[in-house]
């Protein structure tokens, strides 16, 4: 978590593009953020949770994990 947005690490089969992923995390934790703090929804004024875009970044099979998995989790230490 950085101070205006988050990274997420993902592992995904072939099958499911980026959007649809992304698609599902945005409202799986929306719709959780939502019920265990119901006081945020009323701050947004029913609005959304998430901004429309997002920046995504593929590895394949032989990618770093190890180094993607170092980055996303230096964030915000700065």
């Amino acid at each position: 978590v950085d101070k205006d947005h988050v990274h997420f690490l993902v592992q995904s089969v072939p099958t499911y593009s980026v959007t649809k992923i992304v698609t599902m995390i945005k409202s799986l934790t929306a719709k959780e953020v939502f019920k265990r703090c119901p006081q945020v929804k009323k701050q947004l004024w029913g609005g959304e949770f998430w901004s429309d875009g997002y920046f995504a970044s593929t590895v394949g099979k032989h990618g770093d994990e190890k180094m993607i998995s170092k980055y996303v989790k230096a964030q915000g230490k700065e």
